[in-house]
């Protein structure tokens, strides 16, 4: 229980269990899951769906707020951003944790009417992924529980199973041993602790003969474990290496030396990624992208495992082997150099200096979910202050010779793991497990040579810009800003706030984007926000400018889109001069890298190659085709797109798009004192070529097809499943609140839908519906509604779904769904205006695009009624532009 003061008048309620798949026999897979959903359908004191109903009517929205997830050791359930000014709420909250903890009904239509959202969620999640982890557990761990295990559980058990024996299991497993209660908000703490001890005390104590709860043990192995799992809808080759070893002890763990042995780890990883990331920086490059990492092993909690993580063209599988084992083993031998390890260090200090100099702003889920941590894992939570002292004294009393023979202890000969998974297609042949065992022979025998770097210390700028002026300064008292305008005619706004203390949001923007190539070159044009910055900037190369940031919490980048190009950046309050350094770069000397450029281009067609194995690629491109027709711009991009894309004609287009930095818009909005900005704005950004012209973008045919359109299509697939997309669009007029309606009519449809697709027909997993009206085209509005079911259930859900849309704009929404939408928005808006994100978006709609999202917004919603919501319905759908697209399963 902790007392926290962000988000103000607010608190995330937990319940964590030591509870989850690994609890199961094999007669009950599935159950664990299966509990998890049935504590939202009835409890002791919250009949049926009285629970959410009375959550919901308190702005406490499904989904978002209110939750839960299995894993295989662990179930753990939340309601986040309860309102603590209301009391009764708060003890409400409390009696759904004591309910959950001992009180769920499991009554006995319920539990028949949640066997068919299980079906579906199984349907919904049971891709290539799945059908891949259900290859590989059995071989990763032999005669272990964990091989058979998956979660979600087997679908006989979930169809077949008797209420008596999900009964059992839950009297078995959840008792008050188990369980773990985090709460944490704006609250009296001591008030709490008594109201939890009062409550809490009744939970019935674990008897004398309860079950024991076990953490099932992984083998050792000698040999290599080799296994390959492939699948004809995956479609990417991905290779795990896991170097096992015993998992931290408990007392270790939780003691200064578990602080060292994390720190040790921490900052090997940090440096074997960034030599991943050079090696992928060159043509031809042994794998796309690597990583490594030391954590449990792969699923299991009772086994540690240093892994590293590759993914492959499907012709270099034995190349990106050999490649992953060589970096592994240079490691082993050589370790890492000064260099490194002083980048490394620099970096790791600085993210706790972060969290410290934040310490008093952290957000309530930060904490909630380090305790829950902390309850299932024994993750330790000495808290920042004592964190970041115990770093600053370890980091420069650890020398980089420690760390080697601390990561030559991880490399071990035994106890080795491989899993490589991909596409399963004709002519695609894997190595054999005699292939893998004589590569990693192979490396083991070879002379590998010690890392080499070259170490440059070149400032970002060599010579600083002569500054330039702030010509006008005018405050907006609306939203407490201060607008300043450049001699270049930038306007930059400047924001102070202290809802953190140690943070500067950047955002800008300018009319134009690749709006003016689009049309005779949109292959180019949609490539450009993937490519423009491969090259690095100024002198630096990419991974030469991630070297040269080391130690600094700074990140800037350019952005572009159809109709606008700007830039998108954060920083800590020192390291603000290095944010705008890196924005008078990406103007005046962006970098061009033939290398990076030609490796980008082999790890794109290599995941693209086998994109259309994946069946819900061709209902993503047949709902693009429903909504724009056969529009160019909107066409996703394939592999034989990729020799069409020219780079030194991004680059021209990059240049020409932000040759004018006079049109830009720059928005700061954190912890910014004003008037030691203003010189740095001056110098860096006032000082950048420009002219005070309006640009504008050019007219590109972004238009919906009109009319009424079906396709219903026929696709293989391993999951026989029904994907299914309707949109609704039609012209409506963009203002703030027509956008609150769009929003509300979305979040309505989840509601309504929820009730009739997902409850009472057991029909999907879930209904997602949302909508939008665009600046560009100027009030093109469009209503998605989307979901998975069975295809032989598909036709009479969609008379459900446009039924109860249909309603709506006939009879406007319920008055209890509209009421708890509108309860959540006022809430979630009270949440918002404190948070810097917000802010940033509040100041750049105004000044870029004239709009005011903020002065009015409880007036315009309050004001709405379920009568506007109705007659938006009915205009929207009046508009006749209805298209409907459906993927079903080859017979």
């Amino acid at each position: 229980i902790r007392h926290n003061k962000l988000p103000e008048e607010r608190a995330d309620f937990y319940i964590a269990q030591k509870v989850g798949s690994m609890q199961e026999e094999d007669n009950q897979a599935g159950l664990a899951h299966f509990l998890e959903h049935m504590a939202f359908n009835g409890t002791t004191n919250f009949p049926g769906k009285t629970m959410l109903e009375y959550l919901q009517d308190n702005g406490i929205k499904f989904g978002a707020n209110i939750n839960a997830y299995t894993s295989f050791d662990e179930t753990v359930y939340y309601v986040s951003k309860v309102p603590t000014t209301n009391q009764n709420l708060v003890d409400s909250v409390l009696l759904v944790l004591y309910d959950w903890s001992c009180g769920i009904a499991l009554e006995e239509d319920e539990l028949d009417s949640e066997r068919g959202v299980i079906r579906e969620e199984w349907r919904t999640r049971g891709g290539a992924q799945q059908r891949l982890w259900d290859k590989l557990l059995p071989v990763m761990y032999p005669n272990s529980k964990y091989s058979k295990r998956m979660p979600i559980g087997d679908i006989d058990v979930i169809n077949n199973f008797k209420p008596e024996e999900i009964r059992s299991y839950y009297k078995k497993w959840y008792r008050p041993d188990l369980q773990g209660i985090i709460i944490v908000g704006d609250f009296d703490a001591d008030e709490m602790e008594a109201k939890v001890i009062e409550l809490f005390s009744k939970v019935p104590a674990a008897t004398e003969d309860a079950a024991v709860r076990e953490y099932y043990p992984v083998e050792d192995n000698e040999e290599p474990i080799i296994t390959v799992a492939t699948d004809p809808e995956s479609t990417n080759t991905q290779l795990m290496v896991f170097y096992k070893h015993e998992r931290t002890p408990d007392e270790i763990k939780l003691s200064q030396a578990g602080l060292v042995i994390n720190y040790m780890t921490s900052v090997a990883s940090s440096m074997i990624n960034e030599r991943f990331q050079e090696i992928i920086q060159k043509p031809n490059a042994p794998f796309n992208g690597a990583y490594a990492y030391n954590s449990d092993y792969f699923v299991a909690k009772t086994k540690d495992a240093w892994t590293v993580v590759a993914s492959s063209a499907e012709d270099k599988i034995e190349e990106a082997m050999g490649a992953i084992v060589r970096e592994s083993e240079r490691m082993k031998r050589f370790g890492f150099t000064a260099s490194e390890y002083e980048r490394a260090r620099t970096n790791l200090i600085k993210r706790y200096e972060d969290a410290y100099n934040n310490r008093d702003k952290q957000r309530d889920d930060m904490y909630s979910q380090e305790y829950v941590r902390n309850f299932t894992d024994n993750e330790p939570i000495p808290g920042i202050e004592y964190e970041y002292n115990m770093i600053n004294m370890i980091a420069p009393n650890i020398p980089v010779e420690a760390v080697n023979q601390m990561v030559a202890q991880l490399i071990s000969d035994n106890n080795m793991v491989v899993a490589i998974t991909g596409p399963e297609k004709e002519g695609l042949v894997y190595p054999e497990t005699s292939d893998i065992l004589a590569i990693i022979d192979k490396v083991k025998s070879e002379e590998i040579e010690a890392y080499q770097e070259e170490v440059s210390d070149e400032p970002l700028i060599t010579t600083p810009p002569v500054a330039g002026k702030v010509t006008n300064s005018v405050k907006d008292d609306t939203l407490d800003a201060t607008v300043l305008t450049l001699q270049n005619g930038m306007k930059v706004i400047l924001k102070h706030t202290e809802f953190k203390n140690d943070q500067i949001l950047m955002m800008a923007s300018s009319n134009g984007g690749f709006s003016s190539y689009a049309e005779k070159d949109p292959i180019n044009s949609k490539m450009m926000s993937s490519i423009m910055t491969l090259g690095g900037v100024g002198n630096f190369s990419a991974t030469g400018l991630s070297k040269a940031l080391a130690g600094k919490t700074v990140s800037a980048r350019p952005t572009i889109s159809l109709t606008t190009q700007g830039f998108s950046g954060s920083s800590s309050i020192k390291d603000f001069e290095t944010m705008l350094q890196l924005v008078y770069l990406y103007f005046t000397s962006p970098r061009s890298d033939d290398d990076a450029f030609q490796s980008f281009i082999q790890r794109m067609e290599s995941q693209l190659k086998n994109q259309e194995a994946e069946p819900m690629v061709a209902f993503s491109d047949a709902i693009t085709e429903g909504i724009y027709g056969n529009n160019p711009i909107t066409k996703r991009l394939t592999s034989a797109d990729l020799s069409k894309i020219d780079y030194a004609r991004i680059m021209e287009m990059y240049k020409q798009q932000f040759s004018n930095a006079g049109d830009f818009t720059f928005t700061f909005v954190g912890n910014i004192n004003e008037s030691e900005v203003t010189p740095l704005i001056e110098q860096y950004l006032a000082s950048l070529p420009g002219k005070d012209i309006d640009s504008d973008f050019t007219k590109v045919d972004m238009s919906f097809k009109e009319g009424k359109s079906e396709n219903i299509f026929q696709r293989e697939m391993q999951n026989p499943k029904a994907s299914v997309f309707i949109a609704s669009s039609g012209k409506v007029v963009r203002n703030q609140k027509n956008n609150l309606l769009m929003s509300m009519l979305g979040q309505i449809l989840d509601i309504v839908y929820t009730e009739k697709v997902r409850e009472d027909e057991g029909g999907t997993y879930g209904v997602s519906s949302r909508g939008s009206i665009s600046r560009y085209p100027d009030g093109q509005a469009v209503l998605q509604i989307m979901y998975d079911t069975d295809p032989a259930k598909m036709s009479d859900l969609n008379v459900i779904i446009f039924r109860e849309l249909k309603s709506i704009a006939d009879n406007g929404p319920r008055a209890e769904d509209f009421s708890k939408v509108k309860e959540y928005m006022l809430k979630q808006q009270t949440e918002s205006l404190k948070e810097n994100g917000y802010w940033l978006s509040i100041l750049n709609h105004k000044y870029v695009y004239g709009e005011d999202d903020y002065s009015k917004y409880s007036e315009t919603l309050n004001s709405i009624t379920a009568k506007d919501i109705q007659d938006f319905t009915s205009n929207l759908l009046s508009q006749g532009n209805q298209a409907t697209i459906v993927m079903m399963p080859k017979e």
